[in-house]
């Protein structure tokens, strides 16, 4: 299940910086730079090893 919201975090973060690469608008990049900070977070969030147990 991880493994399909990383994929999923990924197409959208590619989709992301693809659109930023094609706007020039101050507020549209502004809003996409946020998102991508979110996704961000999410993805590092994500890939923190899991504690074993035990520990």
């Amino acid at each position: 299940m991880v493994t399909t919201v990383i994929r999923n975090l990924l197409s959208r973060k590619q989709a992301l910086v693809d659109q930023l690469g094609k706007t020039s608008a101050v507020d549209e990049r502004e809003k996409i730079e946020g998102q991508l900070e979110q996704i961000n977070t999410a993805l590092h969030f994500l890939d923190k090893p899991e504690p074993k147990s035990g520990e």
